[in-house]
C-alpha cells in the first residue's frame, strides 16, 4: 500500500475516535502495559476492538494504526519503513487474521525491529497460532461484549457500586442494586454490543457479522473447509437458535443436519473460536461426555422473537457472564429423566438453577454442593438462595 495513503488512513483513524468520551476497561489496562512483549487482543466482531486500538493510537505518542483488512503489501517492510522514516515506536494492527503471512512476519518484527506491537483478531484459532509462534513474547488479552454493568454505565453515565462475585453468591443483594433491572431486557436484546449505543436496531448488523464470520473468517482460519460446507454451517447456527437449549450437542446436531459427528464437532469448534457459539462441558455422575452447545448473546434473536427464546437467552447470559469473569462453569447432567440444576461453578462448588420468576428448588434434590442458588428472572426475588438473574451482570472482576 502506498506509504502516504497509510499515513492518511492513520490520521483519519485517530480522528474518528475523538467523539468518544469513554473507553472500555481494557483501554486503561493496555495503556499501562509495559515491557518488550507484544500484546494480542482477541474478541468477537463488533465488541469494540478497533475503537480501543484507535483510542490507544490517538493517545500514545509516536504510534501508528493499520487495519489489516484493507492492507496490501508486505507487513514487515511497511513496519520497518514506519520505524525508520517516522520514528514510530508503537504499532497497532487490527484484525490480523486477514493477513495470510502474519504469524511468520510478526516474529521477524519482534526480532529485528525495536517497536511495540498491539494487534487484534476476531478468531481464537488465529490468536492461538500467534501465541504458539511468539511463545513467551506475546501477552493475550480478551475483549468481550459489554457486561450489563458496562452497558448501563455507558448508556447512562452512572457509576454502579462495586459488586464482587463472592458477595453476590454469599450475601443478600443490596436493594439499591435492584433498580438496575429495567436495563436487563434491552441488554439481552442487543445492548451488550457496543455498536447498539449508536445503532438501535442491532439485528441487521448481527446478520452481517455472522455472514462475515462464516464466509470470510472461517475459510481463512480453516483451510480444510470446502466452500459447500459453509451453507451447512449456516444451517447449524439456525438449528441451534431454533431448538431448546437442552439436548444440543455434537450428536443431536449431526443427526438433525445429516452430517457426521466428526463434522459437527469441527463446525461447532470453529464457531466457538469465532465467538458465535458457547460450548459447556458436563459435570456429575453418569454423564454423557458431550458438551452442551449454547449461543453467544444475542444471536438467538436472528431467528426468533425475544419472548420465544427468553429461556435460551437466560442460559446464554449466565455462561457468557461467568466466562467473562474468568469462572469455570459446567452443566449438570445425570441419568436420563432426572432433574438437575443447570450449571455448576467448579472452583466454588456452587450450583445454579436459571429460570423465570416461578422457578423453584425441586431441581436441587440429591445434589451436593456448598451452595445452591436460584437465579430468577424477577426483580423482587432477593434472598440468600434466590437472587435476581440480572444482578449477575453487575458483578465486577
Amino acid at each position: 500500500m502506498e506509504f502516504n495513503k497509510l499515513i492518511e488512513l492513520d490520521r483519519l483513524a485517530k480522528a474518528s475516535v475523538s467523539k468518544y468520551s469513554r473507553a472500555r476497561e481494557l483501554y486503561n489496562e493496555l495503556l499501562a502495559d509495559s515491557g518488550k512483549h507484544f500484546v494480542g487482543i482477541i474478541g468477537p466482531r463488533g465488541v469494540g476492538k478497533t475503537v480501543v486500538l484507535k483510542q490507544l493510537a490517538r493517545t500514545l505518542p509516536n504510534s501508528f494504526y493499520i487495519s489489516m483488512e484493507s492492507f496490501s503489501g508486505k507487513m514487515f517492510d511497511t513496519l520497518k519503513e514506519l520505524k525508520e522514516k517516522l520514528k514510530i515506536q508503537t504499532i497497532f494492527l487490527d484484525e490480523v487474521h486477514s493477513y495470510d503471512d502474519f504469524n511468520k512476519e510478526i516474529q521477524s518484527v519482534y526480532e529485528l525491529l525495536d517497536v511495540k506491537v498491539f494487534f487484534t483478531s476476531s478468531t481464537a484459532l488465529a490468536m492461538e497460532k500467534s501465541k504458539s509462534d511468539l511463545s513467551r513474547r506475546l501477552m493475550v488479552k480478551y475483549l468481550y461484549p459489554f457486561s450489563l454493568r458496562e452497558y448501563i454505565e455507558f448508556k447512562t453515565d452512572e457509576q454502579i457500586p462495586e459488586l464482587r462475585l463472592d458477595t453476590f453468591l454469599n450475601a443478600e443483594i443490596s436493594p439499591k442494586m435492584l433498580r438496575y433491572g429495567e436495563h436487563f431486557y434491552p441488554y439481552l436484546k442487543g445492548g451488550l454490543m457496543p455498536f447498539a449505543l449508536e445503532e438501535p436496531d442491532v439485528i441487521p448488523l448481527l446478520k452481517n457479522i455472522l455472514n462475515t464470520v462464516i464466509h470470510k473468517d472461517i475459510p481463512r482460519i480453516s483451510t480444510n473447509i470446502d466452500v459447500a460446507e459453509l451453507a451447512v454451517i449456516e444451517k447449524l447456527v439456525k438449528f441451534i437458535s431454533l431448538s431448546s437449549v437442552d439436548g444440543i450437542n455434537y450428536s443431536s446436531v449431526a443427526k438433525n443436519l445429516g452430517i457426521t459427528k466428526y463434522k459437527a464437532e469441527q463446525y461447532i469448534s470453529l464457531l466457538q473460536q469465532a465467538f458465535i457459539l458457547q460450548v459447556v462441558l458436563p459435570e456429575g455422575r453418569n454423564v454423557l461426555r458431550e458438551p452442551k452447545v449454547l449461543l453467544s448473546l444475542p444471536y438467538r434473536l436472528l431467528y426468533h422473537e425475544f419472548d420465544f427464546v427468553i429461556g435460551g437467552l437466560r442460559e446464554d447470559f449466565v455462561v457468557q457472564t461467568c466466562q467473562a469473569l474468568g469462572e469455570k462453569i459446567a452443566y449438570l447432567k445425570s441419568v436420563t429423566g432426572s432433574k438437575t440444576p443447570d450449571f455448576m461453578l467448579l472452583d466454588r462448588d456452587v450450583v445454579l438453577e436459571v429460570g423465570g420468576k416461578g422457578k423453584g428448588r425441586t431441581q436441587f434434590k440429591g445434589v451436593e454442593a456448598d451452595r445452591k442458588i436460584i437465579l430468577a428472572d424477577a426483580y423482587s426475588e432477593n434472598s440468600f438462595d434466590k437472587k435476581p438473574l440480572f444482578v449477575l451482570g453487575l458483578v465486577t472482576k
